[in-house]
């Protein structure tokens, strides 16, 4: 058994993504995080799914963005887009997806 190994939140599914307060695009994610234990920080990361709006606006370079899914909205940055061109995206703190956060948010809702 690895010491890294960790218990991973995600998202899958639509997002919009602001660029700047006159840009946002719809586009398609797949987010991944965890709370690292080190620094004391929940991390999340992912793939935005090739876009070619996205591509031509950011051009390759980096950038600080927010984005919104219907699970919540975060600010973070943009970079590295992959040989597919899915662009890399990254954030610190606040997810913007759901995160249990006690064992309560586990148990299944009652009727």
């Amino acid at each position: 058994m690895s010491g890294h190994e960790h218990d991973e939140d995600g998202y899958t599914g639509t997002a919009t993504l602001h660029l700047d307060e006159n840009t946002e695009l719809d586009v398609e994610v797949e987010l991944r995080g965890h709370f690292q234990p080190i620094d004391g920080y929940y991390h999340w990361y992912g793939r935005i799914k090739a876009d070619q709006r996205l591509s031509e606006l950011a051009d390759g370079k980096k950038r600080t963005v927010e984005i919104r899914t219907p699970e919540g909205s975060a600010h973070g940055e943009i970079s590295d887009p992959d040989p597919w061109d899915r662009y890399r995206i990254m954030g610190t703190s606040r997810p913007p997806f759901f995160v249990p956060t006690s064992l309560a948010d586990l148990a299944p809702a009652q009727d």
